[in-house]
């Protein structure tokens, strides 16, 4: 089986509300699509973070891969492996559109789900992180938004059963201190966390950290920039410290285990470069006892899918991941439904879900129209 055609999309698709972080505030998502065809007829699809500078270095790579066997990975991989230092996250978003592809022609060519080509299944479903922001409560004053967005958040709750809760976290340290008081005090029972995305300082992300340790939180993610700042947070605040920005490479993790900087590492097959580099940070984590989870750069369907593979065939990965899948208003697959809080990890071949080829064209329309989205 060769591969004879790449095919690469860019769609726009919209949030059913805005989602701020404390750098910015999107509306939708713009993702890159492709299609691997082979002279079988086996058809495989990919999905990665980002539009239309992924999507260029997509067709570049294509290139390499035509008149190859989507099995053969490993050789592509080490054919690409200089891409990520040229192109940085891009780079590795583009090599994990194609590897993803090549994974869900592997797994129809043979007649089994990504999960058990994997390893095989250890969980069938996989439970959900509530994303809360300030934008969740309109309107709502500083006095008055701790409340508003405990209220908010418990019928987020109460709705999709989720039993983990994330705050997206501002430069307002304080003001997200009391927010998580008012969360924590409405909800005792679920798994709480915040992230401000690097948006503190070390002395504060200090203060508020010790603040916050009566809360039991599940961990603190991000909350200053870089493996030093957090090493020294961590020396001083005893709530568990994760990031998905300051290990985002193999480079990065032996640092940070020798200065002790985290506790929890965030995976995610589109930015650590596809499945196979995103299985190994697993064992990396399992190796020096370290927990880990999964980021969410706003998949749809295709790269969710993706994800619920890998979560189901490793067992490190279990808590409530990061997912904004719930938050779309529409996608290119038959939506998975939420169900208590969780997604089913498909079980057909491949990836087990199968692309609506006319919501494709539209949403690429939309792009081609709008061009990326960048809020």
């Amino acid at each position: 089986m060769k591969i004879t055609d790449v095919d690469v999309h860019v769609v726009n698709l919209p949030l059913l509300n805005p989602f701020t972080s404390s750098f910015e505030t999107k509306t939708g998502e713009t993702r890159t699509v492709v299609r691997i065809r082979t002279d079988t007829g086996v058809e495989g699809w990919g999905e990665t973070m980002w539009g239309r500078p992924v999507a260029a270095i997509v067709k570049i790579l294509a290139e390499d891969l035509i008149g190859t066997s989507p099995f053969a990975l490993e050789a592509f991989h080490r054919k690409q492996h200089m891409v990520p230092f040229f192109y940085g996250y891009l780079g590795y978003a583009a090599i994990a559109a194609l590897d993803v592809a090549c994974w869900d022609a592997m797994g129809k060519a043979t007649g089994q789900s990504l999960t058990d080509l994997l390893g095989g299944s250890v969980r069938e479903e996989v439970p959900l992180t509530a994303l809360i922001t300030r934008a969740d409560a309109p309107g709502a004053g500083p006095a008055d938004l701790p409340a508003a967005l405990a209220e908010h958040t418990g019928r987020v709750v109460a709705e999709g059963g989720f039993q983990a809760v994330k705050l997206k976290g501002t430069k307002d340290v304080q003001g997200d201190v009391a927010i998580l008081r008012a969360l924590r005090s409405a909800l005792p029972e679920v798994s709480l966390r915040v992230d401000p995305n690097a948006a503190w300082s070390v002395p504060d992300s200090v203060r508020a950290g010790i603040a916050l340790e009566e809360l039991d939180l599940e961990y603190l993610e991000d909350p200053c920039v870089g493996i030093e700042g957090m090493s020294q947070v961590r020396a001083k605040v005893r709530i568990p410290l994760c990031t998905n920005m300051c290990v985002v490479r193999f480079e990065d993790f032996a640092p940070a285990v020798r200065l002790g900087a985290v506790d929890v590492i965030h995976g995610d097959v589109y930015k650590w470069g596809g499945i196979a580099p995103t299985k190994a940070l697993a064992a990396h984590c399992e190796t020096f006892g370290l927990g880990m989870n999964l980021h969410s750069g706003g998949e749809l369907g295709i790269a969710t899918a993706a994800h619920l593979a890998v979560v189901g065939s490793t067992p490190v990965l279990s808590r409530a991941i990061d997912s904004m899948y719930y938050l779309h208003a529409d996608d290119i697959i038959e939506p998975i439904p939420l169900e208590n809080g969780s997604l089913r990890v498909p079980t057909g071949p491949g990836l087990g879900v199968t692309v609506d080829e006319d919501k494709l064209r539209h949403y690429a329309e939309v792009n081609a129209r709008e061009g990326d989205l960048t809020r």
